[in-house]
């Protein structure tokens, strides 16, 4: 394929660099940012171990010591401002000032996918503020690039609420404080890569009308009822007024988009468009919840996917990119994924290999739709794709393991399709396993916690999913318990753990739009499969 040549030419840097000094790339991370976690939910996936592992994996890798450590920083009200109005800057600041727990969750349940406890407002200040400290010593000199571990994230809050685990725009705040506050250091035109595989909503509403900065989010649509919903993150969306052709949406039609799905659009959307606009700076919004194994994003980029799509923008802005964290919730592929980031910072040169497969046909038909949406704008998009590149597409879905960054494909047929509940349910009922878990650091009752992906897994999927997709993913729990915990799973010992409200609300869309039940029914099975053994 001919995407593989250009992956090679893009990592055609050659072994001497290595012996060369580093670059400078900074990092931020501060503890005090683990400080927010959810009061009512503890196996929330926006916690504080999604940092430590990240800081974790950059120190036992070595990879810390290369880098310039830099101390976060507070974000400073009038910097907050330039995006955020006074009325949401007073409720993040004072929301852990003396409220009870209780009070804490009634105040959050008002907004879509928050929550907020005594630790809140200091992580989101240390937040924004490290992004900022990042972004400007990037933008005088003093750093080449850096990556800003922080959290919570930003991409989904507006300008007047927080929203989806979001509590201030934390790329927002520091791309407007350089444009705004400190233009005498030359940065006047910015290009936004968010490839969280939520919609950057917050973001895109910021800028919709500002030519000084090219946004571009590719991310799950499923025509506007993946998270944050709406037509928001449609490919029609594409900027007001002086910013019209300066917002780029790309939305994929479903999920399970892969390496080849990423990268055919990097070459054939974002990279001849950046190309165009020459950005003097790089914003990332680095979230790693499009990779293998996340539970909300269910896709597979891998950890070299993001390497490349990194290393692909390393030639723009004179490598002035600053990586601030959005989401990403399987520890281990987010970890890993991250370290690859920043050892193509570092200019590492990436291990070279070859995709085994195609994009998806939908991920061509996306790219259609989106050049010609843009090419009024981008004339440079208005050119068609050639038949022999778009013929290239795979029909089939890939089941990846991970091994040490590693990853064997398997073809699964999507003719399969699922029929009814009872479909769903029936793998559980014929597990058999043979052996204990080999990783005992990932067995016992966490096979109950893993029950909660399983519903993200339908819900995200609905009618798009079919039954040898969904047991392929059982034959991977199967790995994750013991023979005892699945005896006792189906025995009823181990009950069904109910999902919390937002993903119940999500798996009752999946159902009905998956036209399995009605929404009625829908609830009233939900709730009576959380009460008994399956």
């Amino acid at each position: 394929m001919e995407l593989n040549g250009e992956i090679e030419s893009s990592l055609s840097r050659t072994n001497d660099a290595a012996a060369e000094k580093d670059p400078r790339v900074g990092l931020i991370y501060d503890a005090r940012m683990c400080g927010h976690h959810a009061l009512d939910d503890d196996d929330h996936p926006e916690s504080p171990a999604r940092i430590r592992v990240i800081w974790e994996i950059l120190n036992s890798s070595g990879i810390a010591n290369r880098c310039v450590i830099l101390d976060a920083k507070d974000a400073e009200d009038n910097q907050l401002a330039l995006v955020h109005t006074k009325n949401h800057i007073n409720l993040i600041k004072n929301i852990s000032s003396g409220n009870s727990d209780s009070k804490l969750i009634r105040i959050a349940a008002q907004y879509n996918s928050v929550y907020f406890n005594q630790g809140s407002s200091e992580a989101a200040y240390l937040a924004a503020g490290s992004v900022i400290e990042v972004a400007e010593k990037v933008a005088k000199g003093e750093l080449d690039s850096g990556f800003a571990i922080v959290r919570p994230p930003g991409h989904h809050a507006e300008e007047s609420r927080p929203m989806g685990f979001c509590l201030y725009s934390n790329v927002a705040v520091a791309t407007r404080f350089l444009l705004n506050e400190r233009s005498e250091l030359g940065i006047g035109k910015i290009l936004i890569v968010d490839w969280d595989v939520h919609h950057g909503n917050g973001t895109q509403n910021t800028f919709y009308n500002d030519p000084r900065v090219l946004f571009f989010s590719v991310h799950r649509y499923n025509n506007g009822d993946f998270y944050p919903g709406g037509n928001g993150g449609s490919h029609i969306m594409t900027g007001k007024g002086e910013g019209a052709g300066y917002n780029i949406n790309v939305p994929w039609e479903n999920g399970g988009c892969r390496d080849a799905d990423y990268l055919a659009v990097w070459d054939h959307v974002l990279i001849p468009v950046a190309k165009q606009f020459n950005p003097d700076l790089i914003f990332i919004s680095a979230g790693f919840d499009a990779a293998v194994g996340d539970p909300l994003g269910g896709c597979s980029v891998t950890p070299y996917g993001y390497s490349v799509m990194l290393d692909k923008l390393m030639g723009f802005a004179g490598g002035k990119i600053v990586m601030a964290l959005e989401g990403g919730y399987d520890l281990n592929s987010l970890a890993k994924s991250a370290k690859a980031c920043v050892e193509v910072l570092l200019h590492d040169k990436p291990v070279i290999r070859s995709l085994n497969v195609y994009p998806f046909e939908s991920t061509w038909r996306v790219i259609q739709m989106v050049r010609k949406e843009l090419s009024k704008y981008w004339p440079i998009l208005a050119a068609e794709l050639p038949e022999q590149l778009i013929s290239q597409a795979s029909p089939f879905v890939v089941s990846s393991s991970d091994s040490e960054g590693e990853h064997e494909n398997d073809s699964i047929n999507e003719s399969e399709e699922v029929q009814t509940i009872e479909d769903i349910i029936q793998p559980f009922t014929n597990l058999k396993v043979t052996g204990d878990c080999q990783d005992s650091t990932t067995a016992s009752p966490s096979w109950r916690s893993e029950l909660s992906k399983i519903y993200v897994w339908y819900a995200t999927y609905g009618s798009n999913m079919n039954l040898s997709r969904f047991r392929c993913y059982i034959e991977y729990l199967k790995f994750r318990c013991t023979v005892s915990d699945v005896d006792s799973f189906v025995s009823g010992k181990y009950r069904v753990n109910p999902p919390c409200k937002e993903y119940a609300n999500t798996l009752v869309k999946g159902l009905v739009q998956g036209k399995q039940l009605s929404e009625e029914e829908a609830s009233a099975y939900i709730k009576e499969a959380s009460t008994k053994p399956l």
